[in-house]
Formats: structure tokens, C-alpha cells, sequence
């Protein structure tokens, strides 16, 4: 089990690379997260959702994703409270006091989803949750320690060099542990380090004696980590790519915004995520408004910023404008929310920038869909995962057709455009040709194979510098 000393010290980059090392040995190997809190969520090949990040993993391990891959999913919907996904399904949704009073009764299926992932297979790897140092929230855990400890799986501390204090993370984190879990660390290592790695030879040397943990190796700053996709729209932000500007306004509950990955990949495309309080650029080729776990919540959160002003007016330039999802669902002219599923019962106007409305209803469809961009006729892979039927007389204008019915809505110039299907821009040929649409060729580019490759040089990057045999005989 890979664990960190704090919160994004590379953890899910870490499981990843190692997976496909091992896979590179000749090994069988799955990915396992007990918990995760994401709403950059992946449909899974058996009909449930699990985090993005268990998604990448698998890729690595040559695997479909699979709901047990990820049993306890957390998807932020407001605040202070979460949809509780379990073993792919709607559990239920609950205030963050609640959840951690019945989180420990979420152990079992968590146990069961472990052993049915590593059955038959040679390794397993798993990935935690934050930082085991949290011992306040160690009652009824079971996404670092107590899920350790329940399973008997030895773990990895990770110490993220670069935030600076790398030996206190590791060292305190030690102190702070109860004998009992603090055995159950057999192993450590340094991540992010930036320079001549041997000049921290004597801080690993602290850390090994102050704690008696197996060092593990110092692993340099992997350069291409941004070509894998994000788990956090964090970052995406500092990603700049050539003269095609698409400007992206991060929504609070932003969610499946993995449509951006292969566009942030793409040498011609500069992918700007615009902050709060911030306008959207006059000088934006393509405005996307992305998926949202709160729609309503978050279009009033739109209008707060004053981007609905800057969306006309982008507009009334000739500009263009893609909707995915609950973005889709803001461009109509109505979201109806009657039976209150995404909080108090509400009905509010939306953008207007497509003549469709949106009715909100309980059955969330969750599908892996095939389509075609019906402008040329390529073949599109990707995914639904969305609460909500949208119709109107822009749908006459559908772009794709999905399992032989019409998909999406076009306004009457062309300009605007909606649909439900997450994913298409992973498609080399759909990619290049909607780009083109709006008057913006770009080069060719396989982002498939280049994530495949990604993987590779990160496998090798950790071969290089991180002890995997080591780590194997620890795992034993």
C-alpha cells in the first residue's frame, strides 16, 4: 500500500508507474483505492463509477476499469456534505459528520471488493487516502491505516520533497502513529526531488534511523507527469500549448473534466482553466463548459462571476461554445428541478444560448457509448454519467448519433453546441476534425499511445531511481 505523508505528494502517479513496471516484469497486477474523493469519475466496463485516477491505473495494468477497483467513491456536492458511491453504485448522500460516524460500516464491502481485485492475480497495489497522520479521523478509517491494518497490506510512506519539510512529514508522521500501526510501515520514499538527488543522501539516512523504515529511493521530478490525465483540475491550469485558445471556467463542483486531458495534449491548443473573479478572455477561439456534480448550483455560481455577461459577448464575436453535461445543461433555457434531486426544488432559467430544456430526474445513467460525429462520419468512443433528460428544438440539430438515436443540440448558427458524452476528444480523428470546424487545424497527435508511453517512461523512470525489487520483497 502506497501511502503519503500529506495530500498530493504523487501517490496516484506513484501506483501507476510501479503497476506498469511490474506489468513490464511479466507480472499479473491490479490497482486498488478503498476510498477516493473525486468528481472526476470514470464509467467503469461493469456498469459502476469509480475515480479517474483508479482508471489511469488500470491502463496501466493492460485492464478494463472495474467498480472494485475503487469500492468507496466521495463526490463533493456541496460544502459540508458528499454522494456516496459504493462498489460503483449510489449509496446515499451524506453530511461529512454523518459519513464519518458510518464510514466503518463500508469495511466489509471495501474487503470484499480487495480480495475479488487481487484474486488470482500476483500483485496488488493500493493506493491511500490524504496522509495516515490524520490519527483524529483513525476511528472507523478505511482509507489508510484502518483499511492497512484490516487487510494486513504493508505499506510505503511517500514524502513529497518539494513542499519543502520532507523529514518532519516522515518523521512526525512516525511519531504520531500507534505502535500498532506504525509496524505496519515497512518502507519510505522521497518524491518530487528537483536537482542532484544525492545531495539529500544524509536526509534519508535521518529518516531510515529515526523511524527504522527500509529506504526506498529518491525519485526525481518525472518532467512529462502533465501528458497523463488530471486528477485535479488544479492541474490542468499551468498547461500551455500553442495558438488555439479554449477557455474553461472551473466550476465549484467541476466534475469529469477529463474531457480536457487530450486537448492540453495537443501542441496547438493552449487549455486556460479561468479562476473565480476572473473574466473570460475576449480572445478565446472555443469556450467549454464542463460537467458539474451541482448544476444548478453552479450555473448560479456562473452568473456570480459575471461569465454569462462574457459568454454573450464571446458569443456576439463569432465565437464558439461546447457544453459537455451539466455545461450542456446550462446553455438551455431551463433547468427544472422539481423533485429537488440536486437540493431544494428549483426551477431556474439558464443561459439561453440553446433552445432546449433540461427536466432533472432521479435515475442516473451511467453507460460506456459508442457514437458517431455525424459532420464526418468518425468513430467516437466515451461515456454517459449524468441525472437529467434535455430536449428542444436544438436537438433537431444533433451532432452525434449514440446507439442509433440523435445526440446533442447545435444552436441555429452553429455556434453553440451540447451534449451528454464525456470523452470524444480522446478520439485522434474527432479531435482534429471539430477543431477544424471552427476554423482551428491542428497537427495530428495519438493520445492514446501517447499516455501508453507515458506510462512506459514513468515505469522506467522508477525503475531507475526507486528500489521495485526491494518493494516486491516487502510486498512478499
Amino acid at each position: 500500500m502506497i501511502q503519503g505523508a500529506g495530500s498530493n505528494v504523487g501517490k496516484s502517479m506513484l501506483v501507476a508507474g510501479i503497476a506498469r513496471a511490474c506489468v513490464k516484469r511479466g507480472m499479473s497486477v491490479a490497482p486498488f483505492k478503498p476510498q477516493n474523493m473525486s468528481n472526476n469519475a470514470a464509467v467503469t466496463a461493469d456498469g459502476g463509477e469509480i475515480g479517474r485516477a483508479q482508471a489511469l491505473q488500470a491502463m496501466a495494468c493492460g485492464l478494463d476499469p472495474l467498480v472494485d477497483m475503487n469500492p468507496v467513491l466521495l463526490k463533493p456536492e456541496s460544502e459540508i456534505g458528499a454522494q456516496v458511491i459504493v462498489q460503483g453504485k449510489r449509496f446515499a448522500t451524506m453530511k461529512a459528520r454523518d459519513y464519518g460516524k458510518q464510514k466503518s460500516k463500508l469495511m466489509p464491502p471495501v474487503l470484499d471488493s480487495f480480495r475479488r481485485i487481487g484474486k488470482d492475480r500476483d500483485l496488488v497495489i493500493v493506493e491511500g487516502a490524504g496522509s495516515p497522520a490524520e490519527v483524529n479521523l483513525r476511528a472507523g478509517d478505511i482509507a489508510n491505516m484502518g483499511f492497512a491494518s484490516a487487510a494486513n497490506v504493508p505499506v510505503v510512506l511517500v514524502g513529497d520533497i518539494d513542499r519543502g519539510g520532507v523529514i518532519a512529514q516522515l518523521v512526525g508522521t512516525h511519531a504520531v502513529l500507534p505502535p500498532e500501526d506504525e509496524a505496519l510501515i515497512k518502507g519510505f520514499a522521497i518524491n518530487k526531488f528537483r536537482g542532484d538527488t544525492t545531495l539529500f543522501a544524509e536526509g534519508m539516512d535521518i529518516i531510515a534511523a529515526r523511524t527504522d523504515w527500509t529506504p526506498l529511493g529518491i525519485i526525481p521530478w518525472f518532467a512529462d507527469a502533465w501528458k497523463l490525465p488530471a486528477e485535479d483540475v488544479m492541474d490542468i491550469a499551468s498547461r500551455k500549448g500553442g495558438a488555439i485558445k479554449i477557455a474553461v471556467p472551473r466550476l465549484n463542483r467541476i466534475a469529469n473534466f477529463d474531457d480536457l486531458d487530450p486537448l492540453t495534449a495537443t501542441a496547438d491548443v493552449t487549455v486556460e482553466i479561468i479562476e473565480a473573479g476572473r473574466p473570460l478572455p475576449g480572445d478565446a477561439d472555443l469556450v467549454i463548459i464542463p460537467g458539474s456534480k451541482s448544476t444548478i448550483a453552479d450555473l448560479a455560481h456562473f452568473r456570480a462571476q459575471g461569465w454569462d455577461v462574457d459568454l454573450a459577448a464571446h458569443v456576439r464575436r463569432g465565437g464558439h461554445v461546447l457544453g459537455v453535461c451539466g455545461g450542456y445543461q446550462m446553455l438551455g433555457t431551463e433547468i427544472i428541478d422539481d423533485d429537488g434531486i440536486e437540493g431544494a426544488p428549483a426551477r431556474v432559467p439558464g443561459l439561453g444560448l440553446l433552445n432546449v430544456r433540461t427536466v432533472m430526474v432521479p435515475h442516473k445513467r451511467l453507460a460506456l457509448s459508442e457514437a458517431t460525429y455525424l459532420a464526418t462520419g468518425d468513430r467516437v468512443s466515451g461515456y454517459e454519467i449524468h441525472i437529467g433528460m434535455t430536449e428542444g428544438p436544438d436537438c433537431n440539430r444533433a451532432w452525434l448519433s449514440l446507439h442509433g438515436r440523435n445526440e446533442g443540440a447545435t444552436s441555429a448558427d452553429g455556434k453553440v453546441m451540447g451534449c451528454y458524452l464525456h470523452g470524444l476528444f480522446a478520439a485522434d480523428a474527432f479531435r482534429a476534425a471539430f477543431l477544424a470546424s471552427i476554423g482551428k487545424p491542428v497537427t495530428a497527435h495519438d493520445y492514446t499511445q501517447s499516455i501508453e508511453d507515458t506510462l512506459d517512461a514513468l515505469a522506467d523512470h522508477l525503475e531507475a531511481h526507486m528500489d521495485i525489487h526491494q518493494l516486491l520483497t516487502l510486498a512478499g
